[in-house]
């Protein structure tokens, strides 16, 4: 039975036009201006993100890609150092370990998805000189016990969160980015708070990481034409900066939303047999933990065509990911092959995600389900 409304995963088109008329005043202003790189408005941004997110230091950059790279280059990472992050994940979080000369050690996951604290622990060496845990879908890992490894006897790794898919979300109350060194934040158009091309955002616990930061952005200077690091070319937009700031006064309501589709995913799938038959298994959402649902991904058997049958009735879903960072070409060089994340290698093999954005009708959920009990009953 073929579905009669189109279900998109994501639709960032609907919240941008009923934001229009103030995303397109703060876009005037900017241009009136004249300020577009590093003007008033990111100064602005950057003071609005301290303090939502509660953070001591916000620095902004280009992307969440540099969020990552900069706190590394920060710690002079490089030739002969090793760096923990998970597999499953997207790929900027390895790839800016690789990018100057690292090697990323990927961990296996955990029944969240997140990075496995007992993974973890088993791959610290004398050459670990960075963790970076990535809050998956919208949970932080276990920040508690990554950091308890991190410090454990004398050691003192730094821990750089990669919060890309995860702002607001916290453990206990404390958010994520009060918990390591630094923490690393992507405004891609999909996030959360998405911008309208490439934005990110650095934050930090302490001042001398802040100076730092600040100047690995702008090629390592504090005043212009004086270069005391070598640095990158990282600098915000104000026009992305203006936009940001307009969303960031809804993004609570954005947040809620998310919350309350999650809600009813969970309601429904619980009033069938899916899960009893083990068909499809629900994300786990830590007690503790509030969950900022930048995706709601299941766990399903028959993935692919299921998927398939989805799409055939109009309903958008994605794999997030794959294929893991430890089986990718582009870290061949690591020595990382199949078979040694197990858990990592099932996930790969059945996560699903489901539409998810603030403005999806909640009506709209149950017509998900029932495709996919539909399918299992086929």
């Amino acid at each position: 039975m073929s579905n009669p409304i189109s279900i998109p995963l994501i639709n960032v088109s609907e919240q941008n036009a009923a934001l229009r008329e103030e995303i397109q005043t703060a876009v005037m202003s900017v241009i009136d201006s004249g300020a577009f790189v590093l003007g008033p408005e990111v100064t602005k941004f950057e003071a609005d993100f301290q303090a939502y997110t509660q953070v001591k230091h916000a620095i902004s950059c280009a992307s969440g890609t540099d969020a990552l790279l900069l706190p590394l280059m920060a710690e002079n990472i490089g030739h002969g150092d090793e760096v923990l992050v998970p597999s499953f994940t997207f790929y900027a979080t390895a790839g800016s370990v690789s990018r100057l000369g690292a090697t990323p050690i990927f961990v296996d996951s955990d029944a969240t998805y997140n990075m496995c604290p007992t993974d973890l622990a088993r791959k610290i060496t004398s050459k670990t000189k960075a963790i970076i845990p990535v809050h998956l879908f919208g949970q932080m890992a276990d920040m508690k016990k990554i950091l308890e490894i991190a410090h454990a006897g004398n050691r003192k790794i730094p821990v750089v969160e990669d919060a890309a898919q995860s702002m607001g979300a916290a453990i206990d109350g404390k958010q994520c980015g009060l918990w390591g060194d630094y923490s690393a934040y992507s405004f891609y158009p999909t996030k959360n708070l998405g911008a309208m091309g490439d934005a990110g955002m650095n934050a930090t616990l302490t001042e001398e990481h802040a100076e730092r930061l600040k100047m690995l952005r702008v090629h390592g200077s504090k005043v212009r034409y004086y270069h005391e690091l070598v640095g990158v070319n990282s600098r915000l937009d104000s026009i992305q900066a203006a936009i940001l700031r307009v969303k960031l006064k809804h993004l609570k309501t954005f947040e809620q939303n998310r919350g309350r589709i999650a809600e009813q995913y969970t309601k429904l799938f619980t009033q069938t047999d899916l899960m009893k038959r083990e068909l499809v298994h629900l994300p786990i959402h830590v007690a503790g933990r509030h969950h900022v649902w930048n995706q709601y991904t299941v766990r399903v058997k028959n993935r692919d065509a299921l998927r398939k049958f989805l799409a055939d009735r109009k309903i958008g879903s994605e794999i997030y990911y794959p294929l893991a960072m430890h089986e990718q070409k582009a870290f061949a060089s690591t020595g990382a092959k199949r078979g040694d994340l197990p858990f990592v290698e099932k996930l790969e093999a059945e996560v699903l995600s489901l539409p998810m954005f603030p403005e999806l009708p909640l009506a709209h959920l149950e017509i998900v389900v029932q495709a996919i009990v539909e399918f299992y009953k086929n």
